[in-house]
């Protein structure tokens, strides 16, 4: 008989996943890549020619006879950033009592059947305020489980999220009938919900590194995620709190 421990089982299911998803997502022809030294050319044209935009430059590479699109100009382009405008992190800070945040991330069961786990999180307090399952996202579904985290009353005034094809036009009505104001994220900055992530992260840590679900039963299995939301709060929370204690008596 051959005893098996679970990391190790954990370890073979994702080792399984990766080959069925690198076979799964092989490439079929596609747009050709650009070639660093168009790049190089584009960025350098864009520093050394600051009143230049994007169609400009594309002008000049046809006459080079470089065939490239200006959305792919654009994207090579120096950034320019603003010195005068608001910081990301300087916006989270002076708002975060009136933010929330949400994002999805991907559960495989042992059958590679996709599970998808919606969680929000207030950022004030890191309060887990709603997480639920699917195994077919909408959008409509997304903007029910919006609903049922917030009260009319109690609804943050910020929320953000990332720029997934998801969050399609019944979230933003919904947030906008809350009086919510939608914050998508840059493209490709994952740090700008460091908050979700890093729950997300604590929960395949705690949670989902022991185990492989079999099939989707509803929220049941994600019992133990549930009990987080009762469980003590944070440990700065916790510390805040016993001070305020000791002061009262």
């Amino acid at each position: 008989m051959l005893i098996i421990r679970p990391k190790t089982l954990v370890r073979w299911h994702r080792a399984g996943l990766r080959r069925y998803w690198r076979w799964k997502s092989r490439s079929a022809g596609g747009r050709p890549q650009v070639d660093a030294e168009l790049r190089a050319l584009i960025w350098r044209m864009s520093v050394d020619n600051r009143l230049w935009g994007a169609p400009h430059i594309h002008g000049e590479l046809l006459k080079l006879g470089f065939a490239v699109a200006q959305s792919t100009v654009a994207k090579y382009m120096a950034k320019r950033g603003d010195p005068s405008g608001q910081r990301w992190s300087t916006f989270l800070r002076n708002h975060m009592p009136h933010i929330a945040a949400m994002d999805l991330f991907v559960v495989p069961t042992i059958g590679f059947i996709q599970l998808y786990v919606l969680v929000i999180v207030r950022l004030a307090r890191r309060e887990l305020v709603r997480i639920n399952v699917t195994a077919h996202p909408t959008a409509e579904w997304i903007g029910q489980q919006i609903v049922e985290a917030f009260p009319w009353n109690e609804a943050p005034r910020y929320l953000i999220r990332d720029r997934d094809g998801i969050y399609g036009a019944a979230v933003t009505r919904r947030l906008r009938a809350m009086g919510i104001r939608d914050r998508p994220i840059a493209p490709g900055s994952p740090w700008q919900n460091g908050y979700v992530e890093r729950l997300i992260g604590t929960i395949r840590r705690e949670c989902l590194d022991h185990s492989v679900p079999r099939t989707y039963r509803g929220r049941g299995r994600y019992g133990a995620v549930q009990k987080m939301r009762a469980g003590p709060p944070h440990p700065a929370i916790r510390s805040r709190m016993q001070t305020a204690a000791s002061c009262c008596r």
